[in-house]
């Protein structure tokens, strides 16, 4: 018989078992689909939402009517651009009609997706079976001690991209192409696709109405619609998208040794008590997965500043178990007592609330004795003194308490331009001097009779003081009236029944320059008259010489001053 010359071993090398099971075994039945999307499905995608989910229509005489949805050829869409619509083959314009055609593809620069290896230009999701024919448990796997081998499938990771497509819609009216506009636009953003396929997400640019009048009234709107896709070719150079591997049930390492560990099925060939660690079953029945093994460099740890092992210098070969124990000169348990001769580290903390640092401290800090600093103190938050504070100057923002005594005297500011607040009452005993003139006394004294050059006036005893004194004067100043004449006796003298009001102490004597008169409207100069109270009757002199004329009984004389009522 003749027999087949045996594979090279360089060859056998790059032969993987694993890769080359069928996805159609018999009695391995493979539900797992292959996977695949291409342009055509994007296309679909579109034209099937757009006829199913869409439905634009219009209404023709109280009917509805669908709106078709179709591709446009190259040919198709250079008519379109010629002509700005379609025709049938009776030469009919076709309306409604909503045509688009795919403008473009691009990478999707937020999805980045790197193939390393050109040669095979795949990238791999792996995801495992949850249950197979080949990953079934059993209580005899159990008791055998053999693990279920795993079903895992590779799947190929598309190339996503962006779509681009034109779109142009044809209505005889602008109600028709209104309501179309309105359901394309309601579902922009959604995930576009047949149920149970794959979907991808739209987004439509602004609509852009025109109306055409070039032999045909026609309402169009164009719009773009952008799809985020993705690209995943069924084959490529003869290499399925989705792939499925079975692990082993069992793997057994064997190493160059002295002495055969275990046969061919697994079993140990050591006697009772000759194996490794001992606990083989007499005739070598038992089965043993684990055996030592003795390496040429060995692994030594050796104790440093600080560390102490108890077993230092010495390798570790893996022939002998070897124990460690590490220690150090202390205790550094959290209730230990710690000492060491200088630390440095970038922050100390304390319990949970104070920690030190190069740049200052943070939480409450209590010192018991003296402090003394030979720089600067700032404190950013309250500082309470219990004792005496002894300074040579103070410089104060804000004052919200002070000393209850103080000896001595105390100056505030050193130059005109400082500018002293205080809220709240500002009691003071002694004088106040203000820019060299003494105030020793607030007086409240209605009447002011004192007089004093050192007293200031309240409110109150200004006030009294007017109502009181001054009142008679506002009367005085306010009164104003007006009075005719009620005769005039000879030619130099007219009577008025009027008294003069009378003039409050400290005031001039009411005269006739508290008086203006008019004749017969005309003014009557103050040098040439006179007055003089008789009575209840005021008379009017006047030098007839100085004014030019007689007084007539006829004359009207008017009067407007300090007459008393």
């Amino acid at each position: 018989m003749a027999r087949n010359k045996p594979i090279p071993r360089s060859q056998r090398l790059l032969f993987n078992r694993g890769e080359k099971i069928s996805r159609n075994s018999p009695g391995a039945k493979d539900d797992v689909k292959n996977l695949s999307v291409g342009i055509m499905d994007m296309d679909s995608a579109i034209m099937y939402y757009f006829n199913e989910v869409i439905k634009p229509d219009i209404t023709v005489n109280k009917e509805k009517v669908k709106v078709p949805c179709i591709y446009a050829s190259p040919e198709r869409w250079v008519s379109i651009q010629k002509q700005g619509f379609l025709r049938d083959k009776k030469r009919q314009v076709i309306v409604p009609l909503i045509a688009f055609k795919r403008t473009g593809m691009s990478r999707d620069d937020n999805m980045p997706v790197d193939k390393l290896d050109a040669n095979e230009p795949n990238l791999h999701y792996t995801f495992q079976k949850r249950y197979s024919q080949q990953n079934r448990f059993d209580k005899f796997s159990v008791l055998q001690n053999i693990a279920p081998n795993r079903e895992y499938y590779n799947v190929a990771m598309p190339d996503y991209v962006e779509l681009t497509y034109e779109f142009k819609v044809w209505t005889s009216y602008i109600e028709q192409m209104n309501r179309i506009v309105e359901k394309i636009n309601y579902s922009d953003g959604a995930y576009w696709g047949e149920p149970g396929k794959m979907k991808f997400r739209s987004k439509i640019d602004s609509f852009s109405d025109a109306i055409s009048t070039d032999g045909e009234r026609l309402i169009t709107t164009t719009f773009n619609i952008t799809l985020n896709g993705y690209i995943l070719p069924e084959s490529f150079n003869s290499q399925a998208t989705t792939k499925k591997y079975l692990t082993p049930k069992k793997l057994i390492v064997r190493e160059n040794t002295s002495k055969t560990l275990v046969d061919s099925e697994g079993k140990s060939l050591f006697a009772p008590g000759e194996a490794p660690g001992g606990g083989a079953d007499a005739g070598g029945e038992s089965f043993k997965d684990i055996f030592g093994i003795s390496v040429g460099n060995t692994l030594t740890f050796t104790q440093g500043t600080g560390v102490t092992l108890s077993n230092s210098g010495i390798g570790f070969d893996g022939s002998a178990a070897l124990t460690q124990a590490m220690s150090i000169g202390q205790s550094v348990a959290t209730t230990a007592t710690v000492e060491f001769n200088q630390v440095t580290a970038s922050k100390l903390q304390l319990d949970s609330g104070t920690i030190y640092t190069s740049t200052g401290i943070s939480g409450s800090l209590g010192i018991t004795g003296s402090l003394q600093t030979s720089g600067d103190i700032t404190v950013l938050g309250d500082a309470t003194i219990s004792g005496v504070l002894t300074a040579q100057e103070f410089h104060t923002t804000y004052t919200s308490g002070s000393i209850v005594f103080a000896s001595g005297s105390t100056q505030l500011g050193d130059s005109i331009d400082d500018t002293h607040n205080f809220t709240g009452s500002l009691k003071t005993s002694g004088s106040f001097v203000l820019n060299g003139y003494s105030v020793n006394e607030i007086s409240n004294d209605t009447t002011m009779a004192d007089g004093s050059t050192t007293a200031l006036v309240t409110e109150n005893a200004a006030k009294s003081y007017v109502d009181s004194t001054a009142g008679d004067a506002q009367t005085y100043l306010r009164k104003q009236y007006v009075k005719s004449s009620a005769s005039i006796t000879n030619a130099t003298t007219a009577s008025f029944t009027a008294v003069t009001a009378s003039a409050p102490t400290g005031y001039t004597t009411t005269n006739e320059n508290d008086f203006i008169f008019f004749i017969n409207g005309q003014y009557m100069e103050h040098n040439a008259l006179a007055i003089q109270q008789k009575g209840s009757s005021l008379e009017l002199h006047v030098h007839t010489g100085s004014i030019g004329y007689d007084l007539e009984s006829d004359d009207e004389i008017l009067s407007i001053g300090k007459f008393n009522s």
